[in-house]
């Protein structure tokens, strides 16, 4: 059989094989597929944040954004785009509501006025520690079927299906020692 002909066949197989996990994955029930578990599991933490969170009124998108400004410290829309995984028209949206209930302020950047920088306020700082008991509850809750030694070994198993296919999402977040400096240091 020549090179060529075995390539042939080779690909032949894994085009096979393909087909077979795809039909494969077409007979499994719902609730025995990945995307359909990951996605229900998400809509589960959301509702236990929202319910842990109630007085206070905030969404885990923005508590997100306030603990990024909180670790980054000032930083450009952009950048806080890139740390939470969230595009950019969406990050505006979010940063002006925050801006609303004062819980950041943003200003032109002073190396680039097109470029605009938010910054955790005071207020904006109060509400972190006022969510810190709620935003815990809402983690553990969320983690609280599992045995304590399975919850790490499930997060390590998160954190690398998430670093592994970071780059195919639409948003992919930028980790600390990959991401350019997010502040306006000028």
């Amino acid at each position: 059989m020549t090179t060529r002909a075995r390539g042939r066949t080779q690909s032949g197989a894994a085009a096979d094989a393909d087909a077979g996990e795809a039909s494969q994955w077409r007979h499994t029930a719902l609730d025995a597929r990945p995307g359909f578990l990951i996605r229900r599991l998400h809509q589960i933490h959301v509702a236990l944040f929202v319910e842990e969170c109630a007085p206070e009124g905030i969404t885990p998108v923005q508590y997100s954004i306030l603990t990024a400004l909180e670790q980054m410290g000032p930083s450009e829309q952009i950048a806080l785009s890139r740390a939470v995984g969230l595009d950019r028209a969406n990050t505006a949206d979010v940063i002006g509501r925050l801006v609303e209930r004062r819980f950041i302020q943003r200003r032109g950047s002073r190396t680039d006025k097109r470029k605009k920088v938010a910054e955790l306020t005071d207020v904006g700082r109060a509400l972190l520690g006022r969510l810190e008991t709620g935003v815990a509850r809402a983690h553990e809750r969320t983690l609280a079927a599992l045995p304590p030694a399975d919850r790490k070994q499930f997060m390590a198993y998160l954190l690398t299906l998430v670093e592994t296919n970071n780059e195919l999402s639409r948003t992919p977040v930028m980790r600390e020692g990959k991401r350019k400096a997010g502040g306006d240091e000028s």
